[in-house]
């Protein structure tokens, strides 16, 4: 010690001693009875010796109060109690901050400009005449009538408003979720679709009470990919059939290929047509705002340039409605003049939807359907369905997140109560959509309350515009819903896998083929056993580094050091590992030096394993020695009474222990020897 008066504290405790404490170098003053001043507790100083004091310590002042439970060991009064917990919580739940976080729209709304409302208006208005041909399209994906996709994005996108916290995300039907539905409402219909919704969003409300989001994190990479390009391709196949005019059913990837291959004679003209046609300029229209001729590189555009430019990028974001009007418009004045060469979508019902409770019961062709017949019926899609929707919602706040971090609770909350609401619509599972988010990014969105002017334009447009909804070709539907799919299907991320990690694409390409030829549940459930089944592979066969290493003393030890926490499944494998390591060239008297700077934690069976090989090492008499041991870990191996657990903090008390077993183990060889000599003598 440099003085009488200093003691010098470090960032963690080894074991249950205040006293041994490395590494912070933060001094407080003490006074002359070595009590901590203005402080609540009391430290003896009779073995500060022992403490490696650096120069660098920093002197802190007299008056500082530093409460014992913040940095060194709770005291009595300290102890955790359940009551002030739950007031706690309480009061942070029951906090402005907490609103705002909960309810976003509170945060945003006092700054709310004109300039911004104008900005949310314009893109609201620009998803609002996406989705509609959209929605109608997706019903037919869904397998419902046409006004349900309209009935699904009429309160998502004003509830998402409220709660939701990506200004990008356009929460409404999507095509994953319409190909769900389909697969998974089987004989229910509208009913089984509706009571769907509702039961989703309860899931995910839990979830998002529960703070649940870490089960996404299961979902890998490549799996995800391929099940999105599993469902695209499926998506698109059942439009095939309305492209070329055929009506034959077929809901999965095999059967609906054999229809098609066994009617292809039957194929339409004019809808063979139509379809080819609209998929020819819906491609065309895309690409139109990607055109760069109007801008040279290094040179502003002029004013009119901007203008044809704006004009351009309007037509482009509005293709699936200019599609469809032109498509309706073309048929209508054929109907008109008597002839009727296309399948149109028929009569949609018009008005808005009336407000009532999801269906918990119905009937189907005279057979009663309870509550659980129901949930019986929708199986395992009642938490597949939340899970991707979830999936998706995220995946696409990430997208347009600009760096910023995105509350995975907040969106399952947000998404839960979009569901729960619209379920009282008569709607199908809605989620965010990566087509709609990239024109509602693309507009230049402020704030979620853009989803306020889509829900008015979609209101609009079930008052006033379901007649017409009567012409529209499904020749088109199913362009608009092909060409938007098609997007999603990303096969060429494949490549990048084969060159960062091969075996990763065993779950991928497990969760395609599932997808494609099984069920879409299914494909992505084989592909998250996959991982999982990795994942606990490489649990229970950690990395181990075994190398011989010369202590400053000069004495030669085995270092072992495993490169994860030791947990039950591992604990045999790697206990046989280094008792192979310690015993390779016969019985040696070799000191092995776990180094267990990797170990961050360590269970019942991993102590017990430990125990069991500290024995092994007694009983052949070779030192065995642990380093860089986790508090909480010796807490554990300590928990099974093993004998003889000897571990070091620091790498000088390991030198030190090392050389003494040295200079034991000559005097056992000097006594050896003169034993030996006077046996000889004798």
């Amino acid at each position: 010690m440099r003085c009488q008066n200093q003691v010098v504290l470090t960032s963690y405790i080894i074991g249950d001693n205040p006293e041994k404490i490395v590494n912070i170098y933060q001094q407080f003053d003490l006074t002359k009875n070595n009590n901590w001043k203005n402080a609540d507790m009391m430290m003896d100083t009779s073995n500060t010796k022992s403490l490696n004091i650096s120069d660098t310590a920093i002197d802190l002042s007299q008056g500082l109060r530093h409460r014992s439970s913040s940095l060194l060991y709770a005291s009595e009064k300290d102890k955790f109690l359940i009551k002030d917990w739950f007031k706690d919580q309480a009061k942070k739940t029951c906090s402005l901050k907490t609103l705002r976080r909960r309810v976003p729209i509170f945060s945003y709304l006092p700054k709310y400009t004109w300039e911004i409302a104008f900005s949310d208006f314009l893109a609201g208005l620009t998803v609002g005449l996406t989705i509609i041909p959209q929605a109608i399209a997706y019903s037919s994906v869904a397998d419902l009538p046409a006004q349900i996709g309209l009935y699904s994005s009429i309160l998502s996108p004003l509830v998402y408003a409220v709660f939701g916290s990506s200004k990008d995300s356009p929460v409404g039907p999507t095509a994953i979720e319409g190909l769900l539905v389909r697969e998974n409402k089987h004989e229910l219909g509208v009913p089984g679709a509706v009571l769907l919704c509702f039961l989703s969003g309860c899931v995910e409300l839990v979830m998002g009470i529960l703070h649940l989001g870490f089960l996404i994190d299961f979902i890998s990479g490549p799996v995800a990919v391929a099940f999105t390009s599993a469902a695209a391709i499926i998506v698109a196949t059942t439009q095939v059939k309305d492209l070329l005019g055929l009506d034959h059913p077929g809901d999965n990837f095999m059967m609906v290929w054999k229809q098609i291959y066994e009617h292809i004679s039957e194929t339409s003209g004019p809808d063979c047509a139509m379809g080819f046609i609209s998929v020819i300029c819906l491609v065309a229209l895309k690409k139109l705002k990607d055109l760069k001729f109007f801008k040279k590189e290094g040179q502003e555009r002029t004013t009119v340039q901007k203008i044809v430019y704006g004009a351009f990028w309007l037509l482009s974001t509005s293709r699936n409605l200019l599609v469809v009007v032109v498509s309706a418009s073309v048929a209508y004045a054929l109907e008109y003049k008597g002839s009727a060469p296309f399948r149109l979508t028929g009569f949609v019902r018009p008005g808005l939807p009336t407000i009532s409770l999801p269906p918990f019961s119905t009937q189907v062709e005279s057979k009663p359907y309870s509550f659980l017949d129901m949930v019986s019926v929708l199986g395992s899609a009642i938490i597949i369905v939340p899970i991707l929707s979830i999936l998706q919602n995220y995946a696409i706040a990430k997208v347009y997140s600009e760096g910023k971090s995105i509350d995975s609770t907040q969106e399952m909350l947000a998404l839960g109560i979009c569901n729960i609401a619209s379920s009282f619509v008569s709607s199908m599972p809605v989620s965010g959509a990566l087509s709609r988010g990239a024109v509602n990014h693309a507009s230049g969105v402020k704030t979620t309350f853009g989803g306020v002017y889509t829900s008015i334009v979609v209101i609009l447009s079930l008052s006033f515009l379901t007649p017409w909804f009567y012409y529209i070709p499904k020749a088109s539907l199913a362009a608009v819903i092909i060409v938007a799919v098609a997007y999603m299907i990303e096969l060429h991320v494949f490549g990048p896998i084969w060159k960062t990690k091969k075996v990763d694409l065993i779950p991928a390409a497990a969760t395609f083929l599932g997808c494609l030829f099984i069920r879409l549940e299914i494909g992505i459930a084989i592909g998250v056993a996959i991982n999982l089944a990795f994942l606990l592979y490489a649990t229970a066969r950690p990395s181990i580094d075994i190398k011989t290493v010369k202590s400053n003393s000069g004495q030669d030890y085995l270092k072992v050091t495993p490169d994860r926490s030791l947990l039950f499944p591992s604990v045999e494998y790697v206990r046989n590992v280094i008792t192979k390591a310690s015993t390779k060239n016969g019985p040696t008297s070799v000191p092995v030096v776990i180094d267990a700077k990797h170990i961050q934690a360590a269970d019942y069976t991993a102590a017990k394993g430990m125990k069991l090989l500290i024995k092994d090492f007694a009983n052949r008499n070779q030192p065995i020695i642990f380093m860089n041991l986790k508090s909480s870990v010796i807490s554990t191996f300590k928990g099974v009474n093993p004998k003889s657990f000897v571990y070091c903090e620091t790498y000088d008390e390991l030198n030190e222990n090392l050389k003494s077993l040295s200079e034991t183990k000559i005097a056992t060889l000097d006594l050896d020897v003169r034993n030996e000599q006077s046996l000889t003598r004798l």
